[in-house]
């Protein structure tokens, strides 16, 4: 089940290593996109959105040991054997368009772990950041790989609570078939068991997330209105899946909030 993704091309490496204390710079992204903000957003929820909200009750007093700084690396252009199940020809977007970025994050351990994400190369240093915002306040994640590890399965990858990135497939959505924002590399699943997606009339996805269909019973992991993720992500102007009205995409964060 769980395929490491093979070597990244020799060809063409970028390489940046960044420490982050609290943040860095953002980029441009490709597709139109929300003009991003400068600062992060107060706690109140979006136009149209939800506006049920419950505030974590005090939990028992732990000692937080210090965490090493929090470390970023982007390497890329990719190729197609970077991405052997995500990609294929056909996709809106080439592997050349996609970089691959080493990153701290915070487990749910309390510890310091590093993962893998896949993004479209525009919009890497805004990833970086978001990941920086989380990192800082621990904000725990479960787990960080690329699609490809679980063989471009968008619904494997959610059964095991991954955040991931780019996958190249189309959006669950009626109506004609449409790109995902996955397939550019533009949109980032957060926590998929903690933050589950209600699709309507079809349940909820992965199964298991049916333990979090309450969002107003907030705990460890998951997104909320005012909460540091979806905060995060607005600071750069990225959107939230939670706000759709009939069919809420709690994991689900994106450039354009589609």
């Amino acid at each position: 089940m769980a395929v490491p993704p093979s070597p990244r091309s020799a060809t063409a490496v970028a390489a940046a290593a960044i420490m982050l204390g609290a943040g860095c710079a953002g980029a441009s992204t490709r597709p139109p996109a929300a003009a991003p903000a400068t600062h992060a957003p107060s706690a109140g929820p979006a136009p149209g959105g939800h506006s049920r909200r419950a505030t974590p009750g005090p939990g028992p007093h732990r000692t937080r040991l210090p965490l090493r700084r929090f470390s970023a690396a982007v390497s890329g252009p990719l190729s197609p054997r970077d991405v052997p199940f995500s990609w294929h020809p056909g996709c809106p977007v080439s592997p050349s368009e996609l970089r691959a970025i080493r990153l701290s994050y915070v487990g749910f351990d309390g510890t310091a772990h590093t993962g893998e994400i896949i993004v479209n190369a525009s919009v890497a240093e805004r990833v970086i950041k978001v990941f920086a915002l989380l990192y800082r306040a621990r904000f725990p994640i479960r787990r960080m790989k690329p699609v490809d590890v679980f063989h471009g399965s968008d619904p494997r990858s959610m059964a095991a609570d991954n955040t991931s990135g780019f996958n190249c497939r189309r959006a669950v959505a009626p109506g004609p078939p449409q790109w995902s924002m996955h397939a550019y590399g533009l949109a980032i699943d957060v926590n998929t068991l903690q933050n589950p997606y209600i699709e309507a009339g079809a349940g909820v996805q992965p199964s298991a997330g049916a333990a979090y269909v309450n969002r107003s019973d907030i705990r460890p992991g998951m997104a909320y209105p005012g909460g540091i993720v979806v905060s995060a992500f607005r600071s750069v102007g990225w959107g939230w899946g939670g706000y759709w009205a009939g069919s809420p995409d709690y994991q689900h964060f994106s450039v354009n909030g589609r």
